[in-house]
């Protein structure tokens, strides 16, 4: 008797396995990012968590092109532009949650809730406190002004930030205002565009110039790995609309085979436990209003925020490149 009771508690936690829920998550987000927060879900709960890395665009793709026979619950993402693209190919579904409506607020959320943003970057300027005072800064478009001719290093324009933080300056600028900020910024080019903004602040750091934009959280890892760094972040529009601000951000894929766990977990993405470490890993803001940045980030200080809704960064992406590439922006 006690061997056949062994045998179906052995037979049994063979079988729990197999039977636990899994959770596939596509996700353009980095490992070293998302794998402490996802295995702190499954100590959780038991869930398993399998994810599925790639950029932005060939995960779309790949969603698309699976349609019905996808083994994927959730896609996770930075960038409005991008969140709004997959939004308008179909591929995800609304979710209606009395939790993700009290947690984020509407700026950082899909208007039709078919995503919902986790965290927040700002995109603000920067600059080297030896070469400028901070009284000399303003807005994004004072940057376009003759007194930082020489002065100004930049990321190249086919990266998505820059395309959406101009996506949202024709929004709140008009375009003729923004091509003329842009062709500004253009003729005040130290040297030519970075390829991503750590190297764009180094050239900050070193001298080579005075003041650029970037997102905040790649200052914050510069920081970490040269603590005396000579850069500076200010925010932006301040007096104004505010600074410009962006998300990495969740939606439910629309043929999940899981909807009701995969919803559970993007519900907890959006509370106190998960926000706190979205925070810490990255150096970035908590999406979710009543949980405070971490004190690293906090030392930046506090700042308005643009409030207008990221998903205008996908709508107006195209008017952007054009824009950008007709003001002669590499």
């Amino acid at each position: 008797m006690l061997k056949k009771t062994l045998l179906a508690i052995c037979t049994l936690g063979a079988l729990t396995p197999a039977f636990a829920t899994e959770l596939v998550l596509y996700s353009a987000r980095a490992d070293t990012l998302l794998k402490p927060i996802v295995e702190k879900y499954e100590q959780k709960t038991g869930v398993n968590i399998k994810l599925v890395n790639d950029k932005a665009g060939p995960l779309i793709q790949k969603l698309q092109a699976e349609g019905s026979n996808t083994p994927a619950d959730l896609l996770i993402t930075v960038d409005g532009g991008n969140l709004w693209q997959a939004a308008q190919t179909g591929i995800l579904k609304p979710v209606n949650s009395k939790v993700l409506e009290a947690n984020i607020p509407a700026q950082f959320q899909d208007p039709k809730n078919r995503w919902f943003g986790m965290s927040v970057r700002a995109r603000t300027i920067f600059y080297n406190p030896q070469k400028v005072n901070p009284s000399e800064l303003s807005t994004y478009a004072d940057l376009a002004s003759p007194k930082w001719q020489g002065r100004l290093c930049l990321r190249t324009s086919d990266n998505v930030y820059n395309q959406s933080l101009v996506g949202t300056m024709i929004q709140n600028l008009g375009r003729a205002t923004t091509e003329k900020v842009v062709k500004g910024w253009v003729s005040n080019l130290a040297t030519t565009p970075f390829p991503n903004d750590t190297a764009m602040l180094e050239a900050i750091d070193a001298g080579r110039c005075d003041v650029g934009i970037a997102n905040t959280y790649y200052y914050g890892r510069l920081l970490n790995k040269k603590p005396n760094i000579s850069v500076k972040p200010f925010f932006a529009n301040q007096n104004g609309k505010g600074t410009h601000v962006n998300v990495s951000g969740i939606g439910l894929v629309k043929y999940s085979k899981n909807q009701a766990e995969a919803q559970k977990f993007m519900e907890w993405l959006s509370g106190p436990e998960a926000q706190n470490l979205f925070a810490d890993l990255n150096n970035e803001y908590p999406a979710n209003p009543r949980i405070s940045p971490a004190p690293h980030v906090a030392k930046w200080g506090s700042f308005k925020q643009d409030i207008i809704n990221v998903s205008v960064a996908g709508q107006n992406q195209r008017q952007a490149i054009m824009l950008m590439k007709k003001a002669g922006y590499k």
